[in-house]
């Protein structure tokens, strides 16, 4: 397998910089680094991102986290590894990242749970990490990054 093109993040100049300074706005007291990977591997599998599939389930293998919970992300609602907290995280993961599948993407029940277990501004972050990793996916997919490869 062979990508299309080298990763446009990394040959369009500043676009790389640009990313990570946002992602890094992402990065907020409240919001665990391991609901980010969580998240990041989740919306990831929805699109088909095997690079982010791949890198996000390595991390969250590095940060200690249990074969488990990274092996049962695609199925959350059905298995007893997450915490309350994560499980609303996943929730608006999933709402937002299938923004076109109903009529009301982010349902308010999905919005109250996340609203309920995070304050505003980790509210904010989350959904900022959710959006990059969405963008992060669509680079890759479109131009059928490999996962393994590194990138030109």
């Amino acid at each position: 397998m062979n990508a299309r093109m080298g990763n446009p993040a990394t040959i369009t100049p500043g676009a790389l910089q640009a990313l990570r300074a946002l992602a890094k706005t992402a990065q907020v007291e409240g919001l665990p680094e391991s609901t980010h990977y969580l998240i990041h591997l989740r919306a990831s599998q929805i699109n088909g991102c095997s690079v982010c599939v791949d890198m996000h389930a390595r991390e969250l293998r590095q940060t200690g986290e249990s074969d488990e919970r990274i092996f049962a992300v695609a199925a959350w609602r059905d298995a007893p590894w997450y915490t309350e907290a994560e499980r609303a995280a996943l929730a608006l993961t999933e709402s937002v990242t299938r923004l076109s599948d109903r009529a009301d993407p982010v349902p308010d029940d999905v919005w109250e749970a996340a609203a309920k277990h995070y304050a505003e501004p980790v509210l904010g972050a989350l959904l900022i990490s959710i959006a990059m990793i969405n963008t992060w996916n669509r680079l890759n997919v479109s131009t059928r990054q490999v996962a393994g490869a590194a990138w030109s």
